[in-house]
């Protein structure tokens, strides 16, 4: 039975491929176009699909479309028409309005003819269409290892909803709780992002920012804009939020001049992106409590786009009481595509479960010929090694910073190591060579380590029950007393840490080439960030070696070829 997940009904388009129960390839459509998110979420274009994405899964599993049995898009057929009405401010003819609702509407209806124009023939019975939250809640709970856990989607907006919460047993996911839009923590952060002149997808920049703050600063004003609720969980004021509009004067009103992006970040800033991380921590703690009430389960599933907030997952791993959180690497709309094939496999067919998302490499991998083509049309000298791990880790011990690709491309918005930017975590100047030469961002924005998992606990104080998900780099840790200072690259200003813990049978190559650097510096962890320069990861050798020639990185390792720059 071979399954295709698509999402492509916002942002993030991505294609999933299911072989029988279990995920066999999956790719982010950004990855392949080089545009990042892959599309705008318009009113226009939930109809155009990852056809790159499609293609290039069915290449790496070596099959052809018409091998497809059955075809999951991660979004409800009637789509959005209950929004029509909710909104006093709008922009005329888009979101929320009756016409631009109807547009969208009408272009939802168009993908069974963009699937059928792929496959060459009809194929509306082959197609399940499947609720956006309950692809979320598919990807985070049937990729768990849990049998039943409780389950929480938090995004922006589904089709109506921000907030689903579902009991999850076995095969079977059952909605017991949900949010409605306008009150939701998702679209709170895309307005924050623009209000701090950053971009609606810049939510990781406000994180980061947040813990320059003081959450007391804005607490009473943001009161206004937003509080907790007895009877809905929170409120949200959208005539100061105006989420479907581009007006920012009532929250100009209560905090002043909206930033431009050329403009300095002031203190304001910083205090308003810490009042946003602690109301958001809030929301989730009491959401927590509430379901636990519930549905009183051990274990947590969350999955959406606030789920890859790792300082609030720390926070719900360390106070909300459960034994065990699970989140899977692409929580964001991307991993629907892979939740809504699981969804038909579990519930619409009545299958068992047969797979856990234990590790992140699920994209396409690239031959030594692959390798030697892309490097034969530059003018770079590669030498084929035959220890690329110790030569690597010798390089970052020199100070280099090293272009790492590898095997299969990781799932997800964060390089796990196999499409990753590497060096030295104990240089106090690291950040800001990468920041500024490298990934040209914003000074304030921390690196994370990938860290060898039997001696993390050592470095960073992390729960007794260790999560699969500390392997994805969603939680952030306490540095141990003592251990900040010797690796204040990685460290943030409030002394913690994005871990990824490297498991030697997940990533044997990552966790040699850590090993050896642990052997020279004494440090068991690198200094890891995403392969790209204001781009999306690099998926091919020839986006890798592109973004090797216009970057300062020193060299880089293509599988066994290195390059390293004169």
């Amino acid at each position: 039975m071979i399954i295709l997940g698509i999402n492509s009904a916002y942002h993030e388009s991505s294609a999933a491929l299911l072989v029988d129960g279990r995920l066999s390839c999956f790719i982010e459509e950004e990855r392949i176009n080089r545009f990042k998110h892959a599309k705008h979420a318009l009113i226009d274009n939930p109809h155009v699909l990852p056809e790159g994405a499609i293609e290039s899964c069915l290449s790496f599993a070596g099959l052809k479309v018409s091998d497809i049995d059955c075809f999951a898009y991660s979004f409800s057929q009637s789509g959005r028409l209950q929004n029509i009405g909710v909104d006093a401010h709008l922009t005329p003819g888009q979101w929320g309005t009756h016409e631009g609702e109807m547009i969208y509407h009408q272009n939802l209806q168009r993908v069974p003819d963009e699937i059928a124009k792929i496959v060459g023939s009809y194929r509306h019975d082959r197609l399940v269409w499947v609720d956006h939250h309950l692809a979320h809640a598919g990807s985070a709970f049937y990729c768990s290892p849990f049998n039943r856990a409780l389950v929480m989607v938090v995004d922006g907006i589904g089709e109506f909803d921000s907030i689903s919460v579902y009991r999850g047993i076995d095969n079977r996911l059952e909605k017991i709780f949900s949010v409605p839009y306008p009150h939701s923590l998702g679209f709170l952060w895309e307005k924050f992002c623009m209000y701090l002149g950053f971009t609606e997808h810049d939510a990781c920049k406000l994180m980061g920012l947040s813990s320059y703050g003081n959450p007391e600063a804005f607490a009473e004003k943001f009161r206004k804009v937003a509080q907790l609720d007895s009877e809905t969980l929170f409120k949200v004021s959208n005539d100061i939020t105006r989420f479907r509009s581009s007006d920012m004067s009532a929250l100009e009103a209560l905090f002043g001049p909206a930033r431009r992006r050329e403009d300095e970040i002031t203190d304001e800033h910083r205090n308003l992106a810490a009042t946003l991380q602690q109301f958001t921590e809030n929301v989730l703690l009491e959401l927590c409590r509430r379901m636990r009430q519930v549905e009183p389960a051990d274990y947590l599933c969350l999955s959406g786009g606030t789920a890859l907030n790792c300082v609030a997952n720390a926070m719900i791993q360390q106070k909300a009481g459960f034994k065990e959180v699970y989140i899977q690497p692409a929580a964001n709309d991307a991993g629907s595509a892979i939740g809504a094939a699981l969804q038909v496999w579990c519930e619409t067919l009545g299958n068992q479960r047969s797979f856990v998302m234990n590790h992140a490499l699920w994209g396409p991998e690239y031959s030594d010929s692959h390798i030697e083509e892309a490097i034969a049309q530059t003018t770079f000298v590669a030498e084929k090694v035959s220890d690329p791990a110790e030569r690597a880790a010798a390089l970052i011990n020199e100070g280099n910073i090293v272009g790492w690709f590898q095997g299969r491309m990781e799932t997800g918005p964060r390089a796990l190591g196999n499409r990753s930017l590497l060096a030295d975590p104990r240089r106090r100047d690291m950040r800001d060579i990468l920041n500024r030469k490298i990934k040209h961002r914003e000074d304030f924005r921390p690196f994370a380590p990938s860290v060898l998992a039997e001696a993390a606990d050592e470095w960073f104080d992390m729960p007794d029950i260790k999560s699969l998900s500390s392997d994805f780099m969603l939680y952030a840790y306490p540095a141990r007393p003592g251990k900040a200072e010797l690796i204040p690259a990685v460290v943030h200003v409030d002394k913690t840490s994005r871990i990824q813990t490297v498991d030697r049978k997940v990533n044997p190559l990552y966790h040699r080439l850590i090993s050896e650097f642990a052997r020279l510096s004494k440090v068991p962890m690198v200094l890891n960030t995403s392969f790209n320069d204001s781009e999306p990861i690099v998926m091919s050798p020839s986006d890798a070696l592109s973004t090797f020639s216009r970057t300062g990185i020193d060299a880089l390792f293509l599988g066994n070829y290195m390059i390293v720059k004169a």
